[in-house]
């Protein structure tokens, strides 16, 4: 599982921030503060191990085939009532 520590910035990327922010920069100065602030964030990623991993896609799987079966389900049951309340157009003819 992923680690238990706390995602909490570091000193020094909120000093830095401040300063960005004292500093009101240009665009393309912003925009390399937000590409090194992506790249600070991407290295604090915790990639799942192999078992991880497949108990994940397992659960996200089972998850897919329940909500589709509900979904069948209650689609049959709206159709059951449809015919119910109007009748069925093609026995009427």
């Amino acid at each position: 599982m992923a680690g238990k520590e706390i995602d909490e910035p570091s000193e020094e990327i909120v000093e830095n921030a401040r300063k960005d922010r004292a500093a009101k920069r240009g665009p393309f100065a912003r925009l390399s503060n937000f590409i090194k602030q992506v790249v600070a964030e991407l290295k604090k990623v915790v990639t799942p191990t192999r078992s991880e991993l497949f108990t994940y896609t397992g659960v996200v799987l089972v998850f897919v085939v329940f909500i589709m079966a509900l979904v069948y389900f209650m689609d049959w049951v709206f159709g059951l009532g449809v015919v119910w309340a109007f009748g069925n157009p093609a026995v009427s003819k």
